[in-house]
């Protein structure tokens, strides 16, 4: 009578532990949930180049900046391009705007977030940021904390220079902050092109023609820093009136009627994902 009980305890238990999993086995179970997981994008991971394509780097500075923020990322998500944004730790205050940086860091693979220091260059007097290289690290070290940036990709602030795997150049080649952020992984990226801000106004310099007979002409000529890749340069703020946010979306849609197009986040760049 005993062994009856058992053998029914027994069958109890193995019934409900296989309705838990569905009727998978423990085995099975812990399977799929680590195949769920290895297919979700993570930042850096490589991607194949495509000869026949040209692909375009979005890349807005001194993250956040709402409205111009929230304006962008609207229209890059709508337009289905992806962005990156080089967030500055000093202008995420208060919840709104921490909300907004929560939201670009996990909004991977459409938007990326990455360093642009943490005071931006001592609040601009590049002077004194550049010659303290161990204060100036310390400042992209917080930022990367402050932000919990995941990857190791930086621009400098009011600087154009490019360092990956001890191959730098730009304007500040031969500076020893360069030379330590290279050292320990990080990769700098510059910039190709330039959608500037009109003088004392948060409003884009060139028009979209302009934009766009730039870009096709630098990547026709091969003037670009890695050949049919172009990374262009704005700022958040230049897009918080509805005119100009509306002129951005108009260069993105012209560019995409070009079906050699691609848009891609910065870590897909070939310095930083590495040739």
């Amino acid at each position: 009578m005993n062994m009856m009980k058992n053998v029914i305890v027994g069958v109890a238990i193995v019934f409900v532990l296989n309705a838990c999993n569905n009727g998978k086995t423990n085995t099975e179970s812990k399977d799929s949930s680590i195949v769920a997981t290895s297919t979700k994008p993570i930042p850096g991971t490589p991607i194949k180049y495509d000869s026949s394509k040209r692909y375009i780097f979005l890349t807005w500075d001194d993250s956040p900046q709402p409205p111009g923020t929230t304006n962008c990322r609207k229209i890059f998500h709508e337009e289905g391009v992806k962005s990156t944004f080089f967030a500055v730790g000093f202008n995420q205050v208060g919840p709104f705007k921490k909300r907004l940086i929560d939201s670009i860091r996990n909004g991977y693979p459409e938007v990326l977030l990455a360093n642009h220091s943490f005071s931006h260059g001592f609040n601009d007097k590049y002077s004194k940021f550049y010659s303290s290289p161990d204060s100036a690290y310390q400042d992209f070290m917080r930022n990367e904390r402050d932000l919990k940036v995941g990857v190791k990709i930086i621009r400098l602030p009011g600087n154009n220079t490019w360092a990956s795997n001890g191959n730098i150049h730009g304007q500040k080649a031969d500076n020893p902050l360069i030379k330590k952020l290279d050292a320990n992984g990080y990769k700098l990226v510059g910039w190709d092109m330039e959608w500037g801000q009109q003088s004392k106004m948060k409003a884009p310099r060139e028009s979209v023609d302009e934009m766009i007979r730039n870009l096709n002409q630098k990547l026709d000529d091969g003037s670009t820093n890695e050949q049919n890749m172009i990374v262009i340069l704005s700022h958040d703020r230049l897009f918080e009136k509805q005119q100009y946010a509306d002129s951005l979306r108009k260069f993105i849609r012209t560019l995409k009627q070009d079906n050699r197009n691609v848009f891609e986040t910065i870590d897909h760049y070939p310095t930083v994902q590495g040739k």
